[in-house]
């Protein structure tokens, strides 16, 4: 079963979230603070960490840009915090996804599915791709100044990577297979949670916005992502 990693200087969450995941058959090593999260996720490199934002010797934020140096594992963030401005940061650095305290146990599980979910597809794609001679051509998806590489889980816009997270990446996946062709909430939602069943269908938007934020860093002028009010949105044709 796959391996998580918790870190979190509070031991009552430690505990309840470890007997949540150990109850659906999860392997769960703990951390109480940001530096032994390192040493341990570095040294034992789990399937998908779980880290809490405020802790001390090492808060979640420089935990991640560390981890981001050796690996690409998925990673949840727990977080008290209610800015916008650190949940963006967090997910340009490579977050996955943000879960907000006080959380309920199922809540989390059900997000540590998903994503284990969408990494282990990723995963087996990169995998099958390897064995046919076309590779290249099907792992690549070309519109324009955007690339995007489905094996690697790259994004380029005119040169400049973009950073995604896998959520992102798989509603950008979805919009650019067809440009041009509007993309309801629910389809895009199917896109990028399978059937998880605990996203509500505003969560699309909140990404979306995410997605353009980034890539205006690389283009201020980007405005491939279009918003067909009360329908839904499409890549620009």
């Amino acid at each position: 079963m796959p391996k998580i990693a918790l870190v979190d200087d509070d031991r009552n969450i430690l505990t309840s979230v470890s007997i949540a995941l150990e109850a659906e058959g999860y392997t769960v090593s703990t951390y109480t603070d940001g530096a032994s999260g390192l040493d341990g996720i570095v040294n034992n490199v789990p399937d998908l960490a779980i880290l809490d934002i405020k802790m001390p010797r090492m808060d979640g934020m420089e935990l991640l840009r560390r981890l981001r140096q050796k690996t690409d594992v998925p990673v949840i963030f727990l977080t008290s915090k209610d800015e916008e401005i650190d949940e963006l940061f967090g997910l340009k650095m490579g977050a996955d996804d943000f879960i907000t305290k006080p959380f309920s146990q199922r809540l989390l599980v059900e997000r540590v599915k998903a994503i284990l979910r969408r990494s282990d597809s990723h995963d087996n794609k990169g995998k099958a791709s390897k064995s046919n001679n076309d590779t290249s051509s099907k792992a690549m998806i070309e519109r324009g100044l955007l690339i995007m590489d489905q094996e690697r889980h790259t994004s380029m816009w005119k040169g400049k990577r973009v950073t995604l997270t896998v959520t992102e990446f798989l509603i950008l996946q979805a919009l650019a297979m067809r440009p041009g062709v509007v993309k309801s909430r629910n389809s895009l939602m199917d896109a990028a949670y399978d059937d998880q069943v605990y996203v509500d269908d505003r969560t699309i938007d909140s990404h979306i916005k995410r997605l353009r934020k980034k890539f205006k860093v690389a283009d201020d002028d980007f405005d491939m992502i279009e918003t067909l009010y009360g329908v839904g949105y499409r890549f620009k044709e």
